[in-house]
C-alpha cells in the first residue's frame, strides 16, 4: 500500500508551555472550525498518554490514541485510524526559539488501507499538506485573544 511521509513548521507567537498545549485535542477545539472530540478514554477528556478519541463521521470516522505525550519536552505522537481509507501517526513537536515565540514542526506519515484508498493520501503530499499546516498557522494567529484566555487541562 501506498505511504506517504509529509513535515512541514511554522511560528506560533506565544511561549512554548502555553502553544504546545493548543496542539492537544481540547485545545484544537479553540481554533479547528468543526473540531469535535468524543473522548472514550478518559471520559473527562484529560490529555494523558494513551487518551482514546474519535472525531468524524461516516467514511471519515477517525479512532485517535495519543500514544505519547511529552509535556516537559512538547512532544506529542497520536496514531489515527480511518478504516475506511486510511491510518496514520502524527508528531508535532514545538520548540521555543524565545520567550514570547514557538516554532512547531508537525509530521504526518500517512498509509492507505487499500488501492482504492491511496486517493485519500493525497492530501498529505507536497504543497496540499504545504497549505494545510499553513492553514493551521492562519488559524491559531486569529484565534490568539481566545487561546491565550483559555485554560486547557
Amino acid at each position: 500500500m501506498k505511504r506517504v511521509f509529509s513535515q512541514h513548521r511554522f511560528i506560533v507567537q506565544a511561549p512554548v508551555q502555553r502553544a504546545f498545549m493548543w496542539f492537544t485535542p481540547a485545545g484544537e477545539t479553540l481554533w479547528v472550525e468543526g473540531w469535535a472530540p468524543r473522548y472514550l478514554h478518559p471520559e473527562d477528556g484529560r490529555t494523558e498518554p494513551g487518551m482514546v478519541f474519535t472525531t468524524g463521521e461516516g467514511e471519515e470516522a477517525t479512532l485517535w490514541t495519543l500514544v505519547d505525550f511529552d509535556r516537559p519536552q512538547h512532544r506529542a505522537r497520536y496514531v489515527r485510524c480511518t478504516p475506511a481509507s486510511r491510518v496514520a501517526v502524527v508528531e508535532v513537536a514545538c520548540d521555543a526559539l524565545d520567550e514570547a515565540q514557538t516554532e512547531v514542526e508537525v509530521r504526518y506519515t500517512v498509509t492507505a488501507l487499500s488501492a482504492a484508498a491511496e486517493h485519500t493520501l493525497a492530501a498529505y503530499e507536497g504543497e496540499r499538506f504545504t497549505a494545510m499546516i499553513d492553514g493551521w498557522a492562519s488559524r491559531i494567529a486569529a484565534c490568539l485573544p481566545t487561546l491565550w484566555r483559555a485554560e486547557i487541562p
